[in-house]
């Protein structure tokens, strides 16, 4: 079978394995949504393939609960978001306790959007509306 398939695909996304790259990660930039904090470092290696971390604190749960949030974070970045991420960049996904009963397609959505930098839309201060 010939198809162009790797042409448009990107380098598999490395892990984050150390606590030192975890903490390393914190140095960068925060994204904050609701079913995940999104920390991303610049590691100014253009060549460098974008690592990934995982984290999912025991306050969001029994273990089991952990485990497939950790298991949905993953296969979202897998299935979509992988492709977004930037080469020689780092980014931790911090899950939040929603992230447990969200849709996959919202999780997937919301996850490319914070890795892409898109902001989300500003709606304007309380009071702020002419009558």
């Amino acid at each position: 079978m010939t198809g162009h398939m790797s042409d448009n695909r990107k380098v598999p996304v490395g892990r984050l394995k150390s606590r030192p790259q975890f903490l390393a990660v914190r140095a960068g930039e925060s994204r904050k949504g609701p079913l995940f904090l999104l920390e991303v470092l610049d590691r100014n290696d253009p060549e460098g393939e974008a690592r990934v971390g995982f984290t999912v604190t025991k306050k969001h749960g029994t273990a089991v609960e952990r485990n497939r949030m950790r298991r949905r974070l993953k296969e979202a970045v897998r299935l979509s978001a992988g492709f977004a991420m930037k080469p020689g960049h780092d980014y931790v996904i911090v899950a939040r306790r929603d992230l447990l009963n969200a849709r996959f397609d919202a999780l997937t959505r919301a996850l490319q959007e914070r890795i892409e930098n898109k902001p989300k839309p500003k709606r304007p201060p309380a009071g702020s509306r002419k009558p």
